[in-house]
Parts: C-alpha cells; sequence; structure tokens
C-alpha cells in the first residue's frame, strides 16, 4: 500500500499535476488507513470502518475558494477507481444491511464526485445485476432482501445511466437484465425508480437501445396495471421513450395495453397516454406505419371527462396534422390552393379541423373502422361508450368521404343505438346527424329506408331521425315526400307495440317537419297519418301531449290555425285510409283505434264528413260482426254523441244521420239475445242511446221519433243485469216521457209505469231513485193528458203502489216517493187521501204518511 501511495506522489509534471498528485496521495494515504477496517470479522467494525469512510470522503473538498472542480475530480479519481470501488462493491454483499446501505451510499458519493465514472461501469454494472437480478423474475425473489436497499440500488443504477451516457452501451445486458428485474418489484417506488431508469437508459444509448428494447416491453406491460397510479404514469411514459428510441416492432404489443389505460379512473394515467401516443405520432421513427392504430387512441381523449385533457389531445392532434401537412405539402397543393368552405351543416365551423388533420383521418379510416364497428358492440359498456365517441369524432374529421363507408357505419349505428347505455344512444345520434350534414340524402336515406322496409325498428327509426335532424333543408327538400310516404306505411308506422318504438317513430316526423318547415306541405297528409297512428296506439304511454305540439307545428307549416283546422283539410282521405279495410276489422285491428282518434279529434269538421263516418260505423255494428269490435266502436260513437254540439252537430248534420244510427245500428244491438257478450252490447248500445237523447241536439219532434222507433226496446232493458243498462234506460224513458206531447197511444202510455214500478225494487239505490224521478215525469204527462179519467185505475195503482215505498229503509228512496206523490197529488188527491189513510196503520212509522196528508189537506181543492 504504502509503495503504491509513494508511486503516485512521483508522478509530477508540472504545478497544476503537482497540486492533483499531492491532493490524491492525501487521499490515498487517508484511505489506506480506513480501508483494512472493511475486512473486519464483526459487523461493528466494518460499519465504522464505513462510517469513518463517509466522513472522509464528504470532507474531501477543496480548500480553496476559487479550486478548479475538475482538477478535485481528476484528483479524486485514481483513488476512487483504484482503491474505493473494488472494497466498496464487495461490501454490497455484506451480511449486515446496514453496511450494504453505507456502501451505496459511497459508491454514489463516488460516481458524482469521480472524473471518469464511465471508468466504473465495467465493475459497477455486474456488481448491481448480482444484486437485483435473479434469473426468473416472476418467481424468485431478488437476491437483495432489503427494499430500501433494492430502491437504493435502482436510484444507483439511474445515476450511473445519467453519469454514463453512451457508454453504457457495452453494458446493456447488464443494465436491462437488471431492469427485468426490478420493473416487477414488489416495492412500488423500486419500479417507479426502475421506469425512470429504463427512460433514462432509452435515451443515453440510442444507437444500441433497440437491440434490447423487445425485452423491457414485458416487465412493463405487466406493471401497468399496477394498483398505484403513479407507477402506472411511470410505466407508460417510460413505455413511451423504450419505444421511441428502441424497436418499431412493439407498439403492437403495447397498443391494447395503452387503450385499456383510456378506461383508467385516474385521470393522470389518461393524461400520460395521450402524451406518449401524441410524441410518437410527431416522433416516432415509424410512425406512417402506424397511424391507423395510433390516432384512435389520441383521438379518444376528445372526450375526456377532464377538459384539460381533452385540450391538450386537441393540441396535439393539430400538430399532428401540421407537421404531416407539411411533410406532404406537395401531395396536397391543390387541396391547399382550393380549399373550400365548411359544408353548410357543419355542426361548428369555426372550429373545423385542419386539412392534414382531416387527411389523415380520411386515408386511414379504412382501417380504423373495423375495429370501431366491432368495439360498438363490445360487452363492456365502458369500450362501447368510448367506441362510439370515437366514431363521432372520425365522422366530423372525415366529412363527405364517409360516403363511401356509409353501409357499415350505419349497420353499426342501428345496433348501437338498442344500447342500454343512454351515453353509446347519444354518441350514435351525434354520429348519425354528422351524416346528415355530411352525405347526400339520396344516399343515405336509400340504406336506411331499404333497412326499415326490411325490418322496421325503433333503432333504425331514430337513426333516421337523427340524420334527417342533421340534413340541411335544401339538400332534404326532394325527399320530404318520400320520407313521410315511407313512414307512414302500416308495416313502419305500426311495426311494434313497444312504447320505445312509438316515440322513434314521433322523433321521425318531428324531425322533418322541424328540418323541413314550409317543404313539408306536400306531405301534410302522410305525416298526419303517422302522427295520427302514435297517438292511437301510443298516446296513453306519456306521447299524447307531445303528439299535440307536433301536430301544431305541422299545422304551422301548413298555414291553418292549430290541429283541427288540420284535421279538417284531410279529413276526407283519413277516414279513406282508415276504413279502406273496415270489412274485415276485429277487435284487434290497429284501425280502430285509428278511427277513434281521426273522430275525437276531427271537431266540428266531423260533422261535414258524418256521411262517411255513419256506414262505416253501420257496417262494422251488425250483430254478425265480432262482438268485442262492436263494443269498442259503440265507445267510439258515445263519445262522438256526447260532444256533439261542439263536434259532429256543430251545423246540423247529425239529423241528416239520424234515421241510420236508429234502425241500422241502435235497434239491431238493443235486440235481447242471451249471454253475458250480447248483454254487454246492448248495454253499450243504451249508453250510446242515452249519449245522442241527453246531447241536447235533438229536437222534441226527433225525441219523439226516437221513442217511436225505441220505447220497446228501452223498456226490455230496464230488465238488463247490468245495473248501468237499468238506470240509464230509466232516464231514457223519462227524457221520452218529457218530450211527448201526448201522441203516444194511451194502450203504449200505461205499459210504461209498471216497467219503471219494478225498478222501484233495485238492488241500486241509484236506479230506484232515478225510476222514481221518472214516475213523476210520468205522472206529469198524465196531468196533461186531456182524458185523465182514463189513467185513473192506473194513477190508483201507482199511489197505492209508491205509498208502500215511503216505509222503506232507505231514507233518500223515502224522500223521493214522498215528493213524487206530492208531485202527483193534483190528478186524483181524493183517491191519494184514501190510500194514504188505509196504509197509515200498516207502516212501521207512520211520518211520512202523515206529511203526505198534511200536504193533501194544505193543498187548494182540485178545480
Amino acid at each position: 500500500m504504502a509503495a503504491l501511495v509513494a508511486a503516485e506522489a512521483a508522478v509530477t509534471r508540472g504545478p497544476a499535476e503537482a497540486a492533483e498528485a499531492a491532493e490524491a496521495a492525501e487521499l490515498s494515504r487517508a484511505l489506506s488507513r480506513l480501508l483494512p477496517g472493511l475486512e473486519a470479522d464483526n459487523k461493528l467494525g466494518r460499519r465504522r470502518a464505513l462510517e469513518a469512510l463517509q466522513r472522509e470522503l464528504e470532507a474531501a473538498r477543496p480548500e480553496a475558494p476559487d479550486a478548479d472542480p475538475a482538477a478535485a475530480a481528476a484528483a479524486f479519481q485514481g483513488p476512487w477507481a483504484r482503491l474505493l470501488l473494488p472494497r466498496l462493491l464487495r461490501c454490497l454483499t455484506d451480511p449486515a444491511e446496514g453496511c450494504r446501505a453505507l456502501a451505496v451510499h459511497l459508491l454514489d458519493l463516488g460516481l458524482r464526485r469521480a472524473a471518469r465514472p464511465c471508468d466504473a461501469l465495467p465493475r459497477l454494472l455486474p456488481a448491481l445485476a448480482a444484486r437485483l437480478a435473479c434469473p426468473e423474475p416472476a418467481r424468485r425473489p431478488p437476491p437483495e432482501p432489503c427494499e430500501e436497499l433494492r430502491l437504493a440500488l435502482v436510484q444507483l443504477l439511474g445515476l450511473a445511466v445519467r453519469l454514463g451516457g453512451t457508454a453504457l452501451a457495452p453494458h446493456l445486458d447488464d443494465a436491462v437484465r437488471v431492469l427485468r428485474c426490478t420493473l416487477l418489484d414488489p416495492f412500488a417506488a423500486v419500479r417507479r425508480e426502475s421506469c425512470e431508469c429504463a427512460a433514462g437508459l432509452a435515451r443515453a444509448t440510442p444507437d444500441h437501445f433497440h437491440m434490447q428494447s423487445e425485452s423491457l416491453i414485458g416487465p412493463l406491460m405487466q406493471s401497468i396495471s399496477h394498483q398505484h397510479w403513479k407507477v402506472r404514469v411511470a410505466v407508460i411514459e417510460a413505455t413511451g421513450a423504450v419505444i421511441q428510441f428502441g424497436s418499431g416492432k412493439s407498439v403492437d404489443d403495447v397498443l391494447p395495453h395503452f387503450a385499456q389505460r383510456l378506461f383508467d379512473d385516474v385521470p393522470q394515467v389518461r393524461r400520460a397516454v395521450t402524451r406518449v401516443v401524441g410524441g410518437w405520432l410527431l416522433d416516432l421513427r415509424d410512425r406512417y406505419s402506424f397511424f391507423h392504430k395510433l390516432i384512435p387512441l389520441l383521438l379518444s381523449g376528445f372526450d375526456d371527462d377532464i377538459p384539460d385533457i381533452a385540450y391538450e389531445a386537441t393540441s396535439l392532434w393539430e400538430k399532428v396534422g401540421l407537421q404531416w401537412q407539411t411533410e406532404n405539402e406537395e401531395s396536397l397543393k391543390d387541396k391547399l390552393d382550393f380549399a373550400g368552405p365548411p359544408p353548410a351543416r357543419h355542426p361548428s365551423p369555426e372550429r373545423r379541423p385542419g386539412l392534414g388533420c382531416r387527411e389523415l383521418v380520411f386515408r386511414n379510416l379504412a382501417k380504423i373502422l373495423p375495429a370501431i364497428c366491432h368495439d360498438v358492440t363490445d360487452w363492456v359498456a365502458g369500450t362501447r361508450v368510448k367506441a362510439a365517441q370515437l366514431l363521432a369524432v372520425l365522422l366530423l374529421h372525415a366529412e363527405d368521404h364517409a360516403t363511401q363507408h356509409l353501409e357499415p357505419i350505419l349497420r353499426t349505428l342501428l345496433h348501437a343505438c338498442a344500447d342500454e347505455e343512454a351515453a353509446v344512444v347519444r354518441s350514435c345520434i351525434s354520429c348519425a346527424e354528422l351524416i346528415g350534414a355530411f352525405v347526400s340524402p339520396e344516399v343515405f336515406l336509400k340504406l336506411i329506408l331499404m333497412t326499415l322496409r326490411k325490418s322496421p325498428s325503433a333503432p333504425g327509426l331514430l337513426v333516421l331521425a337523427s340524420v334527417v335532424r342533421g340534413c340541411p333543408r335544401e339538400a332534404l327538400r326532394p325527399h320530404v315526400k318520400v320520407i313521410a310516404t315511407e313512414l307512414a306505411q302500416a308495416h313502419i308506422c305500426q311495426g311494434s307495440e313497444n312504447p320505445v318504438y312509438g316515440e322513434r317513430l314521433l322523433l321521425c316526423v318531428q324531425a322533418v317537419v322541424a328540418r323541413s318547415r314550409e317543404d313539408c306541405r306536400g306531405a301534410a297528409l302522410p305525416l298526419l297519418e303517422v302522427l295520427v297512428t302514435v297517438l292511437a296506439l301510443w298516446g296513453a304511454t306519456g306521447l299524447g301531449d307531445k303528439v299535440q305540439e307536433t301536430l301544431a307545428a305541422l299545422a304551422a307549416a301548413e298555414g291553418v290555425d292549430g290541429s283541427q283546422d288540420l284535421f279538417r283539410e284531410h279529413l276526407g282521405p283519413l277516414l279513406e285510409w282508415v276504413a279502406a279495410s273496415h270489412r274485415d276489422w276485429t277487435v284487434h285491428s290497429a284501425e280502430v283505434l285509428l278511427l277513434d282518434v281521426v273522430v275525437t279529434h276531427s271537431g266540428p269538421a266531423l260533422g261535414e264528413a258524418l256521411p262517411q263516418l255513419v256506414p262505416i260505423l253501420r257496417s262494422c255494428l251488425q250483430p254478425a260482426r265480432d262482438p268485442a269490435l262492436r263494443l269498442q266502436l259503440f265507445s267510439t260513437l258515445t263519445r262522438v254523441l256526447l260532444r256533439a254540439q261542439e263536434a259532429a252537430d256543430a251545423r246540423g248534420q247529425l239529423r241528416g244521420c239520424l234515421d241510420t244510427v236508429l234502425k241500422d245500428i241502435l235497434v239491431p244491438n238493443l235486440q235481447w239475445h242471451a249471454g253475458r257478450t250480447a248483454a254487454a252490447i246492448r248495454t253499450a248500445a243504451v249508453s250510446c242511446l242515452w249519449a245522442l237523447v241527453s246531447s241536447g241536439v235533438l229536437s222534441d219532434k226527433q225525441v219523439q221519433e226516437v221513442q217511436e222507433t225505441l220505447m220497446p226496446q228501452i223498456l226490455t232493458t230496464l230488465e238488463e243485469d247490468s245495473q248501468t243498462a237499468r238506470l240509464l234506460s230509466c232516464r231514457i224513458v223519462g227524457v221520452f216521457l218529457k218530450a211527448s206531447d201526448g201522441a203516444t197511444e194511451p194502450d203504449k202510455f200505461i205499459k210504461i209505469y209498471p216497467e219503471l214500478l219494478k225498478r222501484l225494487d233495485d238492488v241500486s239505490n241509484e236506479v230506484r231513485l232515478a225510476a222514481t224521478s221518472t214516475l213523476v215525469t210520468w205522472l206529469e204527462r198524465v196531468r196533461n193528458e186531456a182524458g185523465q179519467c182514463c189513467y185513473r185505475s192506473s194513477v190508483q195503482h201507482l199511489y197505492r203502489e209508491l205509498l208502500v215505498y215511503l216505509d222503506d229503509p232507505e231514507r233518500a228512496v223515502q224522500d223521493a216517493v214522498l215528493e213524487a206523490l206530492k208531485a202527483g197529488s193534483a190528478l186524483f188527491p181524493d183517491v191519494l187521501v184514501r190510500e194514504t189513510e188505509a196504509a197509515l196503520h200498516r207502516h212501521r212509522s207512520p211520518a211520512y204518511c202523515e206529511q203526505l196528508l198534511r200536504h193533501l189537506r194544505a193543498a187548494p181543492p182540485a178545480q
């Protein structure tokens, strides 16, 4: 050792060299005293020797303020390389953890102070590999058991990479062997440090790194899904550098993992992917070969939830487009010199992508689309959402170039618009609107309408509504009638009972009306037919208000005031359209519901169409037709008659059809037939008759005509099992009696009151009260008859029967009967007095009889 020190001190060639040699000799002497302690048998002795070396190295600083650092480093180089480095490297295998830690620290200090740190690499790299690398990283633990020491060793490797630079090229095998293990280290900090080291190694040895880069991709991809987001970010950034300076063959291995990181919950991870992919698109040597694979990853960032990430993705994409445009300026010369304006219906013309960006998408769209169309139907919801958003971005760039890819795009949209995820459907709607804006209607309508003809579906209607909504008005104008006519076809507008189908069908009409405005005048009838269908089949599901709004918009486009005027304009053709197959109708026929909508929404115009409507009803309400159908149509007819003054008879048109309604519709359906179905039809017919006679549109003479025709049937229906039929029959008889002017034959007139008397024993108090009220009307009619005496026995019998009900358990019935007797007492008061006195003692409570007697005695004598 002394000889070595002397040899170093003897080398002097000048003042500077002499000072350097002196400093080196002094350091060598100091180290020589301390180095033997590293061979001590006990760890305490070795630790003290290492601590003394640490103090010596940290205290060995140039004394003069203006000392040259390079000279100091040169003086340190010799003792460091010859004396300290070999012994410290042996200490890396010391059994004591503290000694190994001090050795790593001293190696760090030595590398930083040495003039030629590259000289240490041939010894340092194998030593680090011996402590950090193992033959099977995934199965065996590393030789260094302490994770903090492994971190320190990797940091030491990183320092060697930074200081060594290109000199690391001969030692790439050792460095890569270390990183393959440390990239999979259980300690997260070691993985992060290893990622930084791998990136530094790639940058330091660009001419040789490509030979080893592929071996790092596997460990990096195993760590890219690490639970710590900082590790994931570090892996992504390291992968960017490894591929940038390594082999482009690894891009295909990396892209699926990068695509998964686009769904990462941590924004920093998604940002890292965006930056790395953008960097590859700008600087990767073989980037032209990977444009169709890298572009989707970068464009996926446009719809990121974090605005900063979306902005960064947009900025990077603009740079990529400008760079590509500059690199291909010759081939783009004509497009640059004769650039046209944005399409008329461009959603954001002020933010239209640059020519380079558009060309990049257009030239790679054929390669990108198949994967996007596949992912839109993926079983993972997040993948479908991302793919649908990306498709919208691609279509925004492709503009009219999307025409040549329209068939697979529409097929994908038809499938995706049925997705359960609302985000997928929203993006698909945006895609369809972009197709409408950029593609000729002749092209997309041919494909969409052909699909709807073959298989009508809610997604197909949604796509149609969206493309129409996005299409320019001028381009759509020649096709409005074609669209409306197709939608009005029965197999399309009645294609499903699903409420969603009806909603989508309504969206189509809304889109056509909103986009075309006055241009849809020639197509108003088929559009109205579609709206009637929606209202008939799905109005009860909540679409009624939306249909009314659309009707108002269509009326405004047609130039009429409101939906009633719109129906007036087209009522005749509408009825022809509905009734074309009325001879084959059943209760399940949609036309029955359509007819109901037409007649209930036509308002006063319905009166003008009665000659057209009544024959349809007469044909469908014959006893031979489906009973359920007749019930449905009677319900419609009843609603029409209840509002006759405002609608069907607004101008007296109903009177001309009255005979047909009575004789051909009501009379056949009031005939008695056995069975519950027949009873239900009779009840419906009675309800219809009540609506007619109570609507106020018939004069007394017309009511008498109705009475002459239908009184026998109504007296029969007083015996119906249906409470509704009995109640309405009592009321109808009352109306008949009030309108009668005495023209009824006495024999027929006398037959009425016994039937009403039977109803006083009805199970329903409402029917009993109605019968009592009608009996009052019958008594008033007798009073107005010229020959009252011929009715004396009938009235006496009626008095006697009514007096029984003065003792009824129901107070309301007692009160009603008392009023009836008071009202009828003017006919034959003496007879009523005798009958009341005779019945007085038979009642449980004589109160009502006494009250009636007081009334009779107080009344003035009959004239």
